[in-house]
């Protein structure tokens, strides 16, 4: 069974936006929350992400200087279009004190550090090599998240 595209801009608008999804119960739907809060974007290595894990920090990136990257879920944060969130500004992550260290997948969780709980994740189109004095980063569109 397949969702709709217009329910999973809708879906998609709730969690990243911070807007209704209209007509889910009532005509009022599933609100948003009385504060956005942020997703905290993660690196991780070795392609050990799955729908059984369940914690950002599991194969977490680990090379010095790393940290979890705050988006604000807002339209501010991201774009909804096609079944697709896109992120609207540059997501950079602090710059390598070591390596290399090779990050194969993106995670997408609630806590800024520690053992939060990942909701979303993504291998990475390429596995980014992080040597010495190497910042990370995902462009403007370049992270793109769909409920496919």
């Amino acid at each position: 069974m397949s969702a709709t595209n217009l329910f999973e801009d809708d879906i998609l608008d709730l969690l990243f936006t911070n807007v209704a999804a209209p007509n889910v119960g009532d005509a009022a739907g599933l609100q948003p929350s009385a504060a956005a809060g942020n997703w905290h974007i993660s690196l991780h290595t070795g392609n050990a992400i799955s729908d059984t894990s369940t914690l950002q920090t599991d194969n977490e990136a680990a090379y010095t200087n790393y940290a979890r990257v705050a988006v604000v879920r807002s339209v501010a944060g991201w774009t909804i279009a096609s079944g697709t969130a896109t992120n609207d500004a540059l997501i950079t992550f602090p710059q390598s004190g070591s390596g290399p260290e090779t990050e194969t997948d993106v995670g997408l969780g609630f806590a800024l550090a520690g053992a939060g709980v990942l909701q979303i994740f993504s291998p990475l189109d390429a596995d980014l090599i992080v040597n010495n004095l190497t910042t990370p980063e995902f462009s403007i569109s370049a992270l793109a998240i769909s409920l496919d």
